[in-house]
């Protein structure tokens, strides 16, 4: 695909979240899909800018939350498409994740788009969902003997409750590495709050993540 061709549909799937063109998403998705060409762009230069967008307009209250949810149904009209034909990345390091958003919170856009990630570099991931009551967490944690428990909030009222988390999961087993995300999550939240890191986007997640597995595995090797 030339370059011209490949900045077109970028645009018209960024374009097509933002503006919630379901159909304009699905031509452009299936477009891309027909090329051959690895769908990670696709995903993540387009559907997830798009997302970017929405969530800026959204902060600058020219969104609102149905507007969220439309553009949030176009994205995944593209996920769908572009999913099954994302290459698998190799990050060359393999770890077991628990990912969920916490208690009180119901959206879970940033969560899915993070997860896929884990799932794409070959992670072990269990998606506990939205709305997670705090204490399943710990009980998941416990038994995967999960590596790092990932942990998102959208609003300040529900990030409130990733103290307890933290502290409870630190408590049974202190090596367990705690990643929180979300838009209200910033570096200072998360070091007030015992996390072990933060991240802005997918991308990040996995990049500290794969740090955190790393640290754990040197570790169990010095231990």
């Amino acid at each position: 695909m030339d370059a011209a061709k490949k900045e077109e549909l970028l645009k018209r799937l960024s374009q097509g979240v933002v503006e919630f063109e379901d159909d304009e998403v699905k031509e452009a998705a299936e477009e891309w899909v027909a090329t051959g060409e690895d769908t990670y762009d696709a995903i993540f230069d387009g559907l997830v800018t798009g997302m970017e967008e929405v969530g800026r307009l959204f902060s600058a209250q020219e969104y609102f939350v149905p507007e969220m949810l439309m553009a949030a149904d176009s994205l995944y009209i593209g996920l769908d498409i572009l999913k099954p034909h994302m290459k698998q990345r190799d990050t060359n390091v393999k770890g077991t994740v628990v990912i969920g958003t916490v208690q009180g919170d119901v959206h879970d856009i940033g969560k899915n788009i993070v997860k896929m990630m884990f799932d794409v570099a070959g992670f072990d991931v269990y998606d506990l969902g939205r709305d997670v009551p705090l204490e399943d967490f710990l009980k998941k944690q416990l038994e995967t003997k999960s590596d790092i428990v990932c942990l998102s909030a959208m609003m300040t009222t529900t990030m409130m409750g990733m103290p307890k988390v933290i502290e409870m999961i630190k408590e049974k087993n202190p090596n367990c590495k705690i990643l929180i995300g979300g838009a209200p999550i910033t570096d200072d939240v998360a070091g007030k709050f015992g996390a072990d890191g933060t991240a802005k986007d997918a991308s990040n997640a996995l990049e500290e993540a794969v740090k955190m597995v790393v640290a754990l595995k040197d570790l169990q090797k010095n231990s």
